[in-house]
């Protein structure tokens, strides 16, 4: 009996599809999009990133073939002794056309990314309707007040903060009042970068190309919060073009950002 059931199973065609290889078919390729050449690849290109801030789909900037020219610039370097920079100051900021270290005489074309005003994020849906109480808020006898949330894990964490920032959190939807001195934030760090990049389908807000980290629309240097009112999907080459600028002067510099050409040597 047992070799019956051996000799059907040989039998059955090899070329027939499984559950496991319709699903991993049907599994969504996930790209990035390279620092350096402005092209969106394969996850597989990049290499992982290490450390405390690494995660299933943390990957560096630079893509396989960026890499591989900054090595041989770095041995073309060694050989003629000749200043070996595979990415030039233009290239870095926008993505080029062409891109060429064999023959650096060659003019590049760069071109910069088209931005977008697009509207303000508005609030979470299980928000719009509830009043936000941040007025009832009240500072204890330390003059402070009671912040409480979870970390990714699930564990309790509490600190203190003041009445401003914590009157901002509640207005700005990213934590609730308890009482009138204490405050529960809704969001864990991983639940906040997944609601983020869901809510705005992994688009980047300013030019509209694949997203895959959170911005702050004003800069946390100068005030600004993590909150889902002042935070958007970005893409890398934005959130590096960003910085510190507030939003308005970095959509107004995009917009006066004329095209560059560099014409090293003209032929003819």
């Amino acid at each position: 009996m047992r070799r019956t059931q051996h000799v059907e199973q040989d039998l059955l065609p090899a070329s027939e599809p499984t559950e496991d290889h319709l699903n991993a078919v049907h599994e969504p390729l996930l790209v990035k999009v390279c620092v350096y050449c402005g092209e969106s690849k394969p996850l597989g290109e990049f290499l992982r990133r290490t450390g405390k801030k690494s995660g299933a789909h943390s990957r560096r900037g630079a893509c396989r073939d960026c890499r591989k020219r900054k090595q041989d610039a770095q041995l073309n370097h060694l050989d003629h002794d000749s200043p070996a920079d595979p990415l030039p100051a233009q290239i870095a900021v926008a993505p080029a056309t062409s891109f060429n270290l064999a023959e650096p005489e060659e003019s590049v074309s760069v071109v910069p990314k088209r931005r977008f005003r697009r509207p303000l994020p508005q609030p979470p849906e299980h928000a719009r309707l509830e009043p936000t109480r941040e007025a009832e808020l009240r500072t204890n006898r330390q003059g402070t007040i009671r912040m409480r949330g979870r970390t990714d894990k699930g564990r309790r964490w509490q600190q203190e903060t003041d009445l401003d920032m914590a009157r901002c959190l509640v207005r700005e939807h990213a934590a609730v009042v308890v009482n009138r001195f204490t405050i529960r934030r809704l969001y864990t760090n991983r639940t906040f970068r997944r609601y983020i990049l869901e809510r705005d389908q992994y688009t980047c807000y300013f030019c509209g190309e694949y997203g895959d980290t959170i911005d702050h629309l004003l800069p946390r240097a100068k005030g600004g919060h993590t909150t889902p009112l002042n935070c958007v999907c970005a893409c890398m080459l934005c959130n590096q073009n960003k910085a510190d600028r507030d939003l308005e002067e970095f959509m107004e510099d995009a917009e006066n950002y004329e095209p560059i050409r560099l014409d090293t040597q003209d032929k003819g």
